[in-house]
């Protein structure tokens, strides 16, 4: 189901030549993903929006049982009446995964499923971008994205490893090009909170892959999601849409590629080793003259 795009930002396909070029087409193979998907029991988190959102809908017409959880119940129970019209079916569950009481309300919910969980997609994170100045006094920007972006989805998966390896399942973790990246000024929260667990998930996957546990690592560019809007420099930057990163998760459920990114990122992770030195000395001196 095409959802309609929200205020402030488009939800559909990359059709310009910029997103044609940096954002190539994903081909599904519908017969095998519904193969692979067949009576599976898929929890998605940051579901009630952006490529959460795509992403239950676009598994809407597989026999899967699909749990969504976000904060916004009401959003939650008018998905899961559009997608049940199909073939999947949905369980909700509203909760804030930053706070810790509600995580262990979710954790309970999920262990109370007969048939456990078969696959993880990690997709609920919080972004803010944020000069070091500006948060002095807002310790709590750090707290809160590390929260989300780390501890949530730690908890989340030393919880459920047992019924994963019990199903012999998958987590597919939602990362960003930025964990390859040179870190960028003003994004010290959000930056570090994703390497957080970039970091730990790919330490962690090789236990996991020698228990039965397969795992992909999807390292997604700009999307144009609504986490995006409170940045006005996004709204005219070349991005992917949701429905196509809801494309690339769907994909990873039937093969085997232990990690996703664009073609292009290569490119840049060259550009960090090797002008790292010039990027230290340059960008201090461009933020004085932006002062200035």
């Amino acid at each position: 189901m095409t959802r309609q795009p929200k205020k402030g930002f488009t939800n559909m396909p990359n059709d310009n030549l910029w997103g044609k070029l940096l954002f190539s087409p994903t081909i599904l193979n519908k017969t095998k993903l519904a193969s692979s998907v067949q009576a599976k029991t898929i929890v998605i988190t940051g579901a009630s929006s952006g490529i959460g959102e795509q992403l239950a809908y676009l598994l809407a017409d597989y026999p899967v049982h699909l749990i969504l959880v976000a904060r916004r119940g009401e959003k939650l129970q008018q998905m899961k009446r559009e997608i049940e019209k199909k073939s999947a079916r949905v369980s909700c569950y509203q909760a804030d995964l930053r706070d810790a009481k509600e995580r262990e309300g979710f954790l309970a919910f999920l262990h109370q499923q007969p048939a456990g969980v078969d696959i993880v997609v990690n997709n609920a994170g919080h972004s803010i971008r944020r000069s070091i100045q500006d948060s002095l006094d807002r310790y709590h920007d750090f707290t809160r994205t590390m929260a989300i972006n780390y501890f949530a989805p730690v908890q989340l998966l030393l919880s459920l490893i047992p019924q994963l390896q019990r199903n012999q399942g998958k987590v597919i973790n939602i990362s960003t090009i930025n964990t390859s990246l040179i870190p960028l000024p003003y994004w010290a929260a959000y930056q570090a909170s994703k390497s957080a667990f970039d970091t730990w998930f790919r330490s962690a996957a090789p236990e996991l892959n020698a228990i039965g546990i397969a795992t992909t690592s999807i390292y997604l560019p700009l999307v144009k999601t609504p986490m995006i809007l409170p940045t006005k420099a996004y709204q005219n930057m070349p991005a992917m849409s949701a429905q196509h990163a809801a494309q690339w998760i769907a994909k990873t459920m039937y093969t085997k590629r232990k990690t996703i990114m664009p073609w292009w990122l290569i490119f840049g992770q060259l550009a960090s080793i090797f002008g790292r030195r010039f990027w230290e000395w340059a960008i201090p001196r461009w933020l004085r003259k932006r002062r200035g």
